[in-house]
């Protein structure tokens, strides 16, 4: 098991930058394939960002070039850094782990609470 706490959200005007923080308790963290998806209000939940355990990075093709995805596997945490961030980019985030990396929802076996992200214009 793997628990995962996500923290680092709040309300940011149109612009500006947040960085999300996913802590990870349980078995090795340095195992597993990590991800961010985020959800909307009335819209599916989807992919943002995944690292691999190689380190190896994708990101979805709406927040390439604004946001950095990154582990730190001795704390056993993830992190996301959003840049440029715009009023679509509101939901609520949530970070994921799994055996794989992908951006597929069925890529990863455990997920955390979710954290609100708000920009406004």
């Amino acid at each position: 098991q793997v628990q995962l706490v996500e923290s680092g959200g709040g309300l940011v005007q149109a612009g500006g930058s947040l960085r999300l923080s996913c802590s990870a308790s349980g078995r090795t963290f340095s195992r597993y394939g990590m991800g961010w998806f985020r959800q909307a209000p009335g819209k599916e939940r989807e992919f943002v960002a995944t690292i691999c355990r190689s380190s190896i990075t994708a990101y979805a093709n709406s927040v390439k070039g604004r946001f950095t995805i990154s582990r730190d596997n001795v704390n056993g945490a993830m992190y996301l850094q959003m840049n440029s961030l715009k009023p679509e980019d509101t939901a609520v985030y949530y970070c994921a782990a799994g055996g794989s990396c992908g951006s597929s929802r069925s890529d990863y076996d455990y997920w955390g609470q979710g954290t609100q992200v708000t920009v406004s214009s």
